[in-house]
């Protein structure tokens, strides 16, 4: 990305929803004591600061911290079911198959006939439809409905 005003807004909007990230899994470690998936969410986090850090001229660094955010990202939706009740958990299981799904066809250079920004949609929208309906089931989130178990 260039060195415009646009990419300044977009890149720390990234740097910071790594951030928050990191300290959501925080807190979710300590309300759920759920290990695992809070050291799934804290790796997506970081890497979502370093895609900030690092913008997509900036070569294989980049894309080492994008794979590392995508990765983590769909692992943690998987992992997040023993955090959510039916219907969502299984919703959240299906998100992060076709984001790992995704990122593996992005890898391998298969682009779907979508192009290479299509298909990093593919990977990037359900990671964001996920964590936006993990949010809303955190709002109502109390420790005497957890169904963590612990890891």
């Amino acid at each position: 990305m260039g060195v415009g005003p646009s990419s300044l807004i977009f890149n720390s909007s990234l740097f910071l929803l790594g951030v928050l990230t990191v300290g959501g899994a925080y807190f979710i470690q300590r309300a759920s004591d759920f290990r695992l998936f809070s050291i799934l969410a804290a790796i997506t986090g970081i890497g979502a600061m370093g895609v900030g850090l690092f913008p997509e001229d900036a070569g294989v660094v980049h894309v080492a911290f994008s794979f590392i955010t995508f990765l983590f990202a769909g692992l943690s939706a998987i992992m997040s079911y023993k955090l959510q009740k039916q219907p969502f958990s299984h919703f959240s299981v299906i998100l992060g198959v076709v984001v790992l799904l995704a990122l593996v066809l992005f890898a391998s250079g298969t682009f779907l006939g979508l192009g290479k920004g299509g298909m990093e949609r593919m990977i990037a929208y359900p990671a964001l439809l996920w964590a936006i309906g993990f949010g809303g089931h955190l709002i109502s989130y109390s420790s005497e409905t957890s169904t963590a178990k612990k890891s």
